[in-house]
């Protein structure tokens, strides 16, 4: 029995305002979310377990952007992503024994519950991304557990201890030289030092922290300068072998051209 004319246009036309509803909606959808979209159609694709880890990271990654969100419904679901897709990607790290994964993981759990004012938890997950550090005798990111560690002590208010991470990151920053490291401690000086309510010496850890900024920014100025002058002195090397080149070409074409004759 077929369907009668009008009925058949009608489904034609709603299915016609779904699939247009459904371009708009992912046309509005912010960057991030449409590469969510895109990890979460590769995980569904991906058989082997011991890639499936790096994915739900890549996914809890996007959802990290949560402090850019104002909506605070919107952005507690953003953590509740964030907390979902770590603990599925902490499980397959655990697997397979994938130190390098469970740290990102740990660094992630604390980030989010520290947001959230969770701090027995956030502390927790910090201190077991440090150990794993320590254990591979990884010095950056020893420094940046620290720096996130003596955050949230300064948070519960545990002002000494915070001082104790922030002096060890600060020890172990300048034996490697680690410039970058020794601007986010000094940022980490001043934060504390403000809770604190110590202006004084909050103003001189900032005064450091821009100080290392501008000689990183001036160091990179230069190298970016150096290189420039490199790759124009390889293009002038390059331009006087060619024209050397061609002219023995031309030489030897000539030679042979008199010895024709």
């Amino acid at each position: 029995m077929s369907m009668p004319v009008s009925y058949t246009k009608y489904l034609l036309f709603i299915s016609f305002i779904l699939f247009s509803s459904s371009i708009f909606a992912n046309a509005n959808k912010p960057d991030s979310l449409k590469q969510v979209d895109s990890l979460k159609k590769e995980l569904q694709l991906t058989v082997s377990d011991s890639l499936k880890g790096p994915l739900y990271t890549q996914i809890a990654s996007e959802y990290l952007k949560f402090d850019t969100i104002s909506n605070k419904k919107e952005r507690l679901v953003y953590q509740e992503e964030v907390l979902k897709n770590t603990l599925l990607a902490l499980r397959n790290y655990s697997r397979y024994g994938d130190t390098t994964g469970l740290r990102i993981s740990f660094n992630n759990l604390a980030y989010v519950y520290h947001a959230q004012k969770k701090y027995s938890q956030a502390k927790w997950f910090i201190l077991q991304s440090n150990t794993l550090s320590r254990m591979k005798n990884d010095s950056v990111n020893i420094i940046a557990s620290l720096i996130e560690l003596a955050s949230i002590k300064k948070d519960i208010k545990d002002f000494k201890l915070a001082l104790r991470d922030l002096k060890e990151a600060q020890q172990i920053s300048a034996k490697n030289h680690y410039a970058r490291q020794q601007s986010e401690v000094q940022l980490g000086y001043a934060l504390l030092y403000t809770s604190m309510k110590n202006p004084a010496k909050a103003a001189i850890a900032l005064k450091r922290h821009r100080a290392i900024d501008d000689s990183i920014k001036k160091a990179e100025e230069i190298a970016l300068v150096a290189k420039e002058h490199s790759l124009d002195s390889v293009q002038l090397v390059k331009k006087k072998v060619y024209m050397i080149s061609n002219k023995r070409i031309s030489r030897l074409s000539s030679s042979r051209r008199l010895v024709s004759l």
